[in-house]
């Protein structure tokens, strides 16, 4: 067997309030975030970072001061180097904090694989995410060097569906016994400027959506696809959660929030949907408020990355 590393990509955040004005510069400074060219994008950048920080310190506050992002990202490339067995080492690389994709390109270079296999722990494709990764890996990798391939999305990835059918029919359940649940399930908005400019991610988000759906079997008029994190002046991706989640609370409707953009525990989870979304409902009267856990290191789902990898030559395209 070919002697393999895995890099996953993910976003990243800060590990400590030290860290966050740096976290939200590199953010906001990625071209394929703002897109204008410098100096404005660096000006713009440090501009956006200073207005955000308060926030963004009061929101990692609720979290013990950083982002639980890298641990939970570590425990899962442990769950899928198991998987994996000998011959693969999985590296994480972060793309706005560290283990940035510069370090770990150094790492993965001493590790001396015969190929590279990038797998994005988004299931959905984005240029801001998956995309963004994958130019900054080329930059630094000289990725002639080694034969290397990218799975680059996997919205419909049977493991992947079959943990989340798995974790939203544990609560679905649940608020059943309360009343007529509605279901809302959540993904990170995208401001529309990027669709309209040919960015896959809202089409993937919806094949997720319908996929899961029909697993389920929840009627069409009992579930919502929804939008949540949305920031800014811009047009973004609708329906906004916020707006969703106090429509069916004011119904008196028991809620299940089913995050599918998302594949492990963070800010967008543990706080905007356990305590500030969580908050709105009950003051709105919602009779019972059930959040489902993100995919983790559910067996199904990490299975399912296991064998996107192992048939790389059939699930990945060549970088």
């Amino acid at each position: 067997m070919k002697k393999t590393a895995v890099v996953l990509f993910n976003l990243g955040g800060p590990s400590s309030q030290e860290e966050v004005k740096t976290f939200l510069f590199n953010l906001f400074y990625d071209p394929a975030i703002l897109t204008f060219p410098n100096p404005f994008r660096y000006l713009l950048a440090k501009i956006i970072a200073k207005k955000r920080l308060k926030k963004a310190k009061e929101i990692y506050s609720f979290l013990g001061g950083g982002s639980p992002l890298l641990k939970n990202t570590q425990i899962q490339a442990l769950a899928l180097e198991r998987e994996l067995g000998l011959n693969y080492k999985v590296f994480i690389a972060m793309r706005y904090a560290p283990p940035l994709i510069e370090e770990v390109w150094r790492k993965v270079e001493a590790f001396s694989p015969e190929e590279i296999i990038l797998v994005p722990l988004y299931p959905q494709f984005s240029t801001t995410t998956t995309g963004s990764s994958l130019k900054a890996w080329k930059k630094v990798s000289k990725s002639k060097l080694f034969h290397t391939r990218i799975i680059p999305f996997y919205p419909m990835e049977k493991g992947f569906l079959g943990a989340l059918k798995e974790r939203t029919m544990f609560h679905y359940q649940k608020a059943k016994k309360v009343g007529h649940p509605k279901v809302l399930l959540t993904a990170h908005g995208l401001p529309e400027k990027f669709i309209q400019k040919g960015d896959p991610y809202q089409k993937q988000v919806e094949e997720t959506a319908s996929s899961l759906i029909n697993a389920l079997g929840i009627p069409d008029l009992d579930y919502t696809l929804c939008y949540q994190s949305r920031v800014g002046p811009l047009k973004w991706t609708e329906p906004s959660l916020e707006e969703q989640v106090l429509k069916a609370s004011q119904e008196k409707r028991p809620l299940v929030i089913v995050p599918i953009s998302f594949v492990s525990e963070h800010s967008e989870t543990l706080v905007e949907l356990d305590i500030v979304y969580r908050n709105k409902a009950c003051e709105e009267g919602c009779p019972s408020y059930h959040r489902v856990e993100t995919v983790q290191t559910h067996p199904l789902f990490i299975k399912g990355l296991a064998n996107l990898i192992i048939c790389a030559e059939e699930n990945s395209y060549a970088l």
